[in-house]
């Protein structure tokens, strides 16, 4: 059982997989929902923020687990590892959503920006039982049981009233495993948006049952009415602005490379078949995408830590960026004579914009940035652009297609 979140490093966090394997089946199953609060030992695995980074992948995860159980036995917890995947491909087919999402932020933050209970809201001085324990919580730890999340975003809605939008911000600036896909989506499931009609409603009982009677807030909303919104704009329509398609030759063994790291994949050793090609790494300490303490701190840690990797395995010089240098990118590559630069396929987010920025900066300089599309991505996105139900049933399909057995 987990206690303590996975800490920010591939070692830690294999070894933290390793721990949680074998109490992945009935006791994930029956425990699950229950959240016995911080440092306290809990049934979920506490694997997220490696997962959201990539400390780990999601195909080593789910094979570790499968290793000690059968895939019936361990069916509600490998159903988790595909929400996440489930949610970034569903996004990666509508960028409307996530464009919408971020316009909308800067404008409520404006028109709410005298809101007392608002204020109430993100300092956790509602009066709401368990609200403002997981308030506190967030802010200290990074991190909330995820029916945690879902019984703050129904209250957050329904019973104190305020946009879905700000509560998601909320959650990004504070969350260690903070995922534009998964929290936005996420809030938007709460809300009645993703499943048209079909919202969560936080009780008093439920929460009283599944905190083991810590919590029992009064005066919760009794209705959900679903939310709506406007249809998408023209502009919006379309598909995802994904960048250019990585090219498989640009890692064959004659081939210079420069590798460029950023938080959406720290498992670069597992992204190239020829190590000896990779003539430089740099590392974009991407920390500075994110706005809470505890992410900040946890993402410091990890590019550490790949750092370190990477010198290793590739051996050869790393450097680390607090950002997206374009000018240091053009200049390392001049300097190892090379004009091909490759990284991790980043979904749609923050990352994902300025890599795209970047992307056609160094052209204008004759250097191309590619990226590789993991095959875990590449097979299942395409499945998630209806329900998660749909995308459910083609688990076993998808697992045989992924993972060797």
């Amino acid at each position: 059982m987990s206690r303590t979140l996975c800490p920010p490093s591939r070692a830690h966090a294999l070894a933290h997989l390793r721990q949680f394997a074998p109490h992945a089946a009935g006791a994930y199953a029956a425990g699950r929902n229950t959240d016995p609060g911080p440092n306290q030992d809990s049934a979920v695995s506490k694997l997220s923020p490696a997962l959201r980074y990539r400390l780990i992948t999601e195909g080593e995860t789910v094979q570790t687990v499968l290793a000690h159980h059968p895939y019936s036995a361990a069916e509600k917890f490998i159903q988790e590892v595909f929400w996440r995947t489930y949610w970034k491909g569903w996004l990666q087919q509508r960028p409307a959503v996530w464009r919408r999402y971020c316009r909308r932020v800067r404008d409520l933050q404006s028109t709410w920006a005298t809101s007392a209970t608002l204020a109430e809201a993100c300092s956790g001085t509602t009066g709401i039982d368990g609200f403002d324990a997981w308030v506190e919580e967030l802010k200290a730890t990074g991190y909330l049981h995820n029916h945690a999340r879902l019984w703050f975003a129904s209250i957050w809605i329904f019973t104190l009233r305020l946009p879905w939008e700000l509560g998601a911000d909320f959650f990004l600036r504070h969350l260690i495993d903070g995922d534009p896909a998964s929290n936005t989506l996420s809030w938007r499931w709460v809300a009645g948006l993703h499943t048209k009609g079909k919202t969560y409603l936080a009780t008093t009982e439920n929460i009283a049952r599944y905190t083991q009677g810590r919590f029992a807030p009064h005066a919760l909303a009794t209705t959900a009415v679903a939310l709506t919104e406007p249809p998408y704009d023209e502009e919006d329509a379309g598909a995802s602005e994904c960048l250019t398609p990585f090219t498989p030759s640009a890692t064959a063994s004659e081939t210079p490379l420069l590798l460029l790291v950023t938080a959406e994949d720290l498992n670069p050793e597992s992204l190239i078949n020829h190590p000896r090609t990779v003539k430089r790494a740099v590392v974009v300490n991407t920390a500075t995408w994110v706005f809470g303490s505890p992410a900040r701190r946890y993402l410091d840690a990890a590019s550490d830590d790949v750092q370190r990797r990477m010198t290793a395995h590739f051996d050869c010089e790393v450097s680390t960026l607090s950002h997206l240098d374009v000018d240091a990118l053009t200049h390392m590559a001049h300097d190892h004579a090379v004009s091909h630069l490759i990284t991790a396929y980043p979904a749609i987010g923050p990352v994902a914009e300025s890599l795209r920025e970047a992307t056609a900066a160094l052209a204008l300089r004759g250097i191309t940035l590619s990226v590789v599309h993991r095959p875990w991505d590449a097979v299942c996105w395409p499945y998630a652009h209806k329900g998660f139900f749909a995308f459910k049933e083609k688990i076993p399909s998808l697992l045989s297609q992924l993972i060797p057995r």
